[in-house]
């Protein structure tokens, strides 16, 4: 690719499917088509995961992003569906005939929009399976982070030793991620997922995807929201059905390093704007039709809202 500064970065939120929109994305962002590729003369994009499930072109939405990162112009990092995605399609080594993630009713059909598009063509499902594998858990560069859901140290540090040199899980490590109850498996669903309460018995909730929860998903980098009502990332009405307990400490640790963190999966709605002034969510498609959001980042130091940039339609 063209040479491009090392402080100019475009950070690309959860695309799900949304070929068109991901178009329209790059091309308000000055990237162009060429050779096969979206390039930019100067700047290099990073995907923070979740290319598939949902929207109406999935194999598209994989095309353009890994056409870009095997130029050169892009790079990405694994998000959850990838992770799922991989684990659907990975053979039990120790249960012959099963697989990883297992493909129960409710599996299937988070999973249904990709599958239509690859289940009837096995080479591509493989090849595609192969590319999402190859996905690194996080990146450091030497001005950020990105990591798809949750920067957590301690979780970071259950999970390397199941990751290659470059950060990718290793065989071991996918299978160790795929057993509910092994500490790799909790590392990741939180790093991936974001960090999670239980809920005192009697309490439950319904998600956005229809499923009743017993556990709710916390504002992880925000130490000073002690109170459930306060941390969960659900909406108004949905808080103030839960009860007033505290968030255990382990579940707020907040985030203190001095390079900016980049995270999607989390549904936000509303302007894009920073969480923190270090850490900013990509993912800005909790209400239809959702925008897909960018940051462009230019070495700061201190997040600036004035630095987002959305798209609202195919």
């Amino acid at each position: 690719m063209d040479a491009y500064s090392p402080d100019a970065y475009d950070l690309i939120g959860d695309l799900h499917g949304h070929a068109q929109r991901l178009r329209k994305l790059l091309e308000q962002l000055g990237y162009r088509e060429t050779d096969g590729a979206y390039r930019h003369p100067q700047r290099q994009a990073l995907f923070v995961g979740d290319f598939i499930d949902r929207g109406p072109a999935q194999r598209e939405t994989v095309a353009i992003a890994r056409a870009m990162v095997e130029a050169g112009s892009a790079r990405a990092v694994l998000g959850n569906h990838e992770f799922n995605a991989i684990a659907y399609a990975t053979e039990d080594p120790e249960a012959p005939g099963t697989h990883l993630r297992p493909r129960s009713e409710k599996n299937r059909r988070q999973h249904q929009d990709f599958l239509n598009e690859v289940e009837h063509q096995p080479e591509i499902h493989a090849d595609i399976i192969d590319w999402f594998r190859c996905l690194p858990l996080y990146l450091e560069l030497p001005g950020l982070r990105l990591i798809h859901a949750c920067w957590e140290e301690q979780q970071l540090a259950a999970i390397r030793p199941f990751l290659d040199h470059n950060n990718r899980l290793t065989e071991a490590g996918l299978i160790a991620a795929s057993r509910r109850g092994h500490s790799a498996n909790a590392a990741l669903e939180s790093l991936i997922k974001g960090l999670e309460v239980a809920l005192p018995d009697g309490y439950r909730y319904l998600d956005k995807t229809g499923h009743w929860r017993t556990e709710v998903r916390v504002r992880w980098w925000d130490e000073t929201a002690t109170d459930i009502r306060d941390a969960a990332l659900l909406d108004a009405e949905q808080r103030e059905q839960l009860p007033s307990v505290s968030v255990p400490s382990a579940a707020r640790p907040g985030y203190r390093n001095t390079r900016p963190l980049f995270i999607g999966h989390y549904w936000l709605e509303g302007i894009p704007a920073p969480l923190t002034p270090k850490v900013a969510c990509l993912d800005y498609s909790g209400a239809e039709p959702g925008v897909l959001c960018a940051y462009r980042w230019q070495g700061e130091t201190q997040l600036k809202a004035e630095n987002f940039c959305w798209v609202t339609s195919e």
